[in-house]
């Protein structure tokens, strides 16, 4: 592939470079953006490649894609600015905002619960796909009338769609505004970061359509029918080529359809990373941003079948000794957010060729060790 990048990488971080240049090269991407702050400052801005498969569109600063579960992380941020403000409490159940969701034996479902994977709500009985994600009122109600699938609180088990559904009724109860609103009004704006869930059409432009992975391109999980896995994706159910129309865009799912580019995810969970400051924008308390890497709940998760710990929404390295204050999350097909907080570092990879993974692939691996090479030896 001949294939030009763009845009800025301090020389202390040139393996990131050469790392992402090679991946582009070699065909493992076709279009794909990453960005790194460090102690505040872009270190990384890169872009390069194309957004179609033919090679005649190349990537462009400002190109848009649909990051899928990266976006759970700017959900994660919203709720943690209302508890910020004393206005969510992640201890609380979840009906002290949301009366209705008490039904069905969930009265003690707690808020960090909806944050953590734990509210045992990571599919729904009552089928939901296609235009049903679109209509936020059918999604909620059914939520809110169903029996959790195992005890809540208790395990985790990865609520793929659900989870934006969830944290984002809460935030609209507590602000009145969608979660897509608020996020842009109280987020995206005050650090000029362009990501947004649910896509202006003045926008659409700029988007660059996501190549199905390898795969049917449909999310799936494995064991039988009745298995928790299983019915997690069963419903709600989505396609990659659902990200391609303008009802998938212009809606809200929070857990989804977030669309931005390497450096906004970056420069937003530079917030975290930062001690809650971006540039001249104090976003978050300093202790609210600690709690992100403080372990909540752990386990084998009833979804992805393996290990899993979490603080407030992130992930965690999940092991007992020398945990350090790092989080992540990633999204299907491969897109990916990291946040080192001993290091005040935060970096992400975005990328439109989709690989048949839910968290990240090699390639964020790739970039994310290069990246954690390149740090000063007192750092690593």
């Amino acid at each position: 592939m001949m294939t030009t990048v763009k845009g800025y990488c301090d020389p202390r971080f040139n393996r990131v470079q050469e790392v992402f240049e090679q991946q582009l090269v070699r065909g493992d991407d076709l279009g794909a953006s990453f960005s790194a702050t460090y102690q505040g400052e872009v270190v990384v801005d890169l872009w390069g490649g194309y957004l179609d498969e033919e090679q005649s569109k190349p990537w462009q600063e400002d190109t848009l894609v649909n990051v899928y579960s990266t976006t759970k992380t700017m959900s994660f941020l919203c709720a943690l600015l209302l508890a910020d403000r004393g206005e969510l409490d992640f201890e609380a159940p979840v009906s002290r905002y949301w009366p209705e969701f008490a039904a069905a034996g969930k009265r003690d479902v707690l808020v960090w619960h909806f944050m953590n994977h734990a509210a045992g709500l990571s599919g729904t009985d009552e089928p939901l796909s296609g235009d049903d994600l679109y209509d936020w009122e059918k999604v909620t109600g059914v939520l809110a009338r169903q029996t959790p699938w195992w005890q809540p609180g208790s395990a985790t088990g990865y609520h793929a769609l659900t989870q934006g559904y969830l944290i984002g009724e809460v935030v609209r109860r507590i602000t009145g505004q969608t979660l897509g609103q608020f996020f842009a009004e109280q987020v995206a704006q005050p650090l000029q970061a362009d990501f947004f869930i649910g896509v202006p059409d003045s926008e659409f432009s700029r988007i660059g359509n996501l190549v199905p992975p390898p795969s049917a391109g449909l999310l799936s999980g494995d064991g039988d029918a009745d298995s928790i896995a299983v019915r997690t994706f069963k419903s709600p159910k989505t396609h990659a080529l659902d990200s391609h129309t303008d009802a998938w865009r212009r809606a809200e799912i929070p857990a989804a359809n977030g669309h931005g580019n390497a450096r906004a995810v970056a420069r937003i969970h530079t917030a975290l990373a930062n001690k809650g400051q971006v540039g001249d924008v104090q976003l978050l308390s300093p202790e609210i941003c600690e709690t992100v890497t403080e372990q909540r709940i752990s386990g084998q998760d009833l979804v992805f079948g393996q290990p899993m710990a979490f603080g407030l929404g992130f992930g965690l390295i999940p092991t007992e000794k020398n945990q350090r204050n790092l989080c992540f999350w990633g999204g299907w097909g491969g897109s990916s957010a990291i946040i080192d907080q001993d290091n005040r570092l935060s970096f992400s990879f975005v990328m439109n060729k989709m690989a048949d993974r839910l968290l990240g692939d090699t390639r964020g691996a790739n970039l994310a060790a290069a990246v954690f090479k390149s740090l000063p030896k007192s750092s690593d």
